[in-house]
């Protein structure tokens, strides 16, 4: 016990010492050891000789010769540690500091979306954790859905959201490595050419039968594989692998491996015309560019299976495949297949639609990136179904916003109000009630515009305050309202109205996404308009400038004359 001790008490003196300029002290050590063996703490008395020893010892080594001997007898005190367990993320089986390579591999067929910054997040967040590496892979070996839009789309998403990859590539710039891996899987018997119909295949699969083709020789499957390139016709014929047809999981049915389809590619144009599906490319190229920790969707789960069997079949590297819950809003669904019709029939301006789970929809409404990676970490890593309401993510985003948002009056279904003995030409209001953003000044002439609601509750010899100016009461209710100023010290117990100076009102419109879908069916009064008038101050905000509308809500400034709500 006393030989181990000592052991311990060097190595931990050695450490220290050369963390600090050669020399350490008796006191560093005696916590280290404690907290390195908490049941020596009741024989405390007994080891602080042995550590006095140590220290006197190792203080009179060189930092050269301190560091010689801890590389050589202790190394593994110099494997570095994760600095701390990112809150909702669980440490990774098997993960070593600086070796840890994840990827985020989109198919370039659409816009990123909030299910999209979940999966690049997590990615991103577990290679920092490690001091390792994360690939952006584009799985593009679909050409009849890529397009080079969307190439650049999933670019421009990330570079918002901020997350940082230290590679990018192609899927597609390794179909001569696929090829490769394909010939060789045919050759080794564990996949076969089949020529047989969709519908046959089909039916096959569900009733747990082979078909003829499963039978054919070497021969039979590298003439039909030579043929896919130029001589079979799409659906005419597709790779196999040779899986179990009598498995409970469905996808060990004989999968398809590798199909003919003649599209152009966006890159690679009329190049290739057999592509490897989903399975057999990620496989490989999961492979071959290293990862180590492998992540997606739980729809994937069954997958795995194939993903391994693949691998060991191919004799490659495998790394740790790990599924997560998918993430979408209730009433936004993030899936492509519904999401592109309502562009194409114009029911949502575009991909940036504000009512969209896109993150272009989710910028354009005012959604901030630092929100979006608190509230993905904050769900955490599980297979657990992901459908929280939309206002938890809203939530996180008024913690960041709030600080920064300018505030400004706006007044909606305006009334005029005219406040007969007004006695000020020029007001400056704070633009932030503890923040210093700066200030406004406007210019004030007794004649203003309230809101409709406001208007609709006061009374004559009702009592008001203007916000920022003074109290009045009025006098007259008609066509317009007329006040006067009863006093400029705040009273707490009366109506607090915002007002807009009618000398130089801003007319603007706020757009007010809605719930997208009310029980699978889309929401036709998802976006609401609603006209008003607010403060030339406005004018004079960047496109893109969070505002705080009083008594309102947060918006984003969209344009000169458009705003697009928030939340609250």
């Amino acid at each position: 016990m006393d030989d181990e001790l000592k052991r311990v008490i060097r190595g931990i003196a050695l450490f220290n010492a050369s963390e600090h300029e050669g020399k350490t002290r008796n006191d560093s050590i005696i916590s280290k050891v404690i907290g390195t063996k908490p049941e020596l703490r009741s024989r405390i008395k007994d080891i602080i000789p042995l550590i006095s020893q140590e220290v006197i010892d190792v203080n009179k080594l060189s930092v050269e010769s301190q560091k010689e001997e801890l590389a050589n007898k202790y190394p593994e005190l110099l494997v570095v540690k994760p600095k701390h367990e990112r809150v909702g993320l669980p440490l990774l089986e098997g993960a070593e500091q600086g070796n840890v390579i994840t990827r985020f591999p989109p198919e370039p067929n659409g816009y990123p979306h909030i299910g999209h910054a979940k999966a690049s997040i997590i990615d991103e967040e577990y290679a920092k954790m490690y001091g390792g590496k994360l690939i952006l892979r584009f799985d593009d070996t679909n050409p009849e859905k890529e397009r080079l839009e969307y190439y650049a789309a999933i670019k421009v998403g990330l570079d918002w959201l901020g997350v940082k990859y230290d590679l990018v590539k192609n899927t597609s710039d390794d179909m001569e490595i696929i090829y490769k891996k394909a010939r060789e899987i045919l050759d080794s018997g564990h996949a076969y050419v089949c020529t047989c119909n969709k519908e046959t295949i089909s039916k096959n699969r569900r009733e747990m039968l082979s078909c003829k083709c499963r039978a054919g020789d070497l021969n039979q499957n590298i003439t039909r594989w030579n043929k896919m390139f130029d001589k079979f016709k799409p659906g005419e014929a597709i790779v196999r692998f040779r899986g179990d047809m009598n498995s409970d999981n469905t996808v060990m049915r004989d999968p398809t491996l590798l199909r003919i389809i003649d599209e152009l590619h966006p890159i690679h144009k009329d190049k290739y015309r057999v592509w490897p599906n989903y399975d057999f490319a990620v496989s490989i190229e999961d492979s071959i560019d290293g990862i180590t920790h492998a992540f997606r969707t739980k729809e994937y789960e069954l997958r795995t299976e194939l993903y391994y069997k693949l691998l060991d079949v191919l004799d490659m590297r495998k790394p740790k495949m790990m599924e997560f819950s998918r993430l979408e809003f209730e009433g936004m669904p993030v899936s492509k297949r519904v999401l592109k019709p309502l562009v194409e029939e114009g029911k949502v301006s575009g991909f940036d639609d504000p009512r969209l789970p896109t993150l272009e929809g989710l910028r354009r409404r005012g959604i901030v990136p630092e929100a979006i990676r608190k509230f993905v970490i904050s769900l955490g890593f599980t297979k657990s179904d992901t459908l929280p309401p939309f206002e938890t993510l809203e939530s996180f985003n008024r913690k960041i916003i709030d600080p920064t948002s300018v505030r400004l009056f706006i007044v909606f279904e305006p009334v005029k109000l005219t406040v007969i003995n007004n006695n000020l030409t020029e007001i400056e209001i704070s633009n932030h009630p503890q923040n210093d953003m700066g200030k406004r000044k406007i210019k004030i002439d007794g004649n203003f515009f309230i809101s409709g609601n406001d208007a609709n509750t006061l009374k004559i010899g009702d009592e008001a305050r203007l916000l920022e100016l003074y109290n009045i009461k009025i006098t007259k209710i008609g066509s317009e309202i007329q006040g006067e100023i009863t006093s400029s010290n705040y009273k707490s117990d009366i109506p607090k109205i915002q007002w807009i100076p009618r000398n130089n009102p801003v007319n603007i419109e706020v757009l007010i996404p809605n719930i997208l879908f009310i029980n699978d069916q889309f929401n036709e009064n998802s976006l609401e308009a609603r006209q008003g008038i607010t403060e030339q101050y406005y004018l004079e905000l960047n496109v893109g400038a969070e505002i705080q509308f009083m008594r309102f809500g947060y918006c984003r400034k969209d344009s000169a004359n458009q705003a697009i709500y928030t939340h609250k």
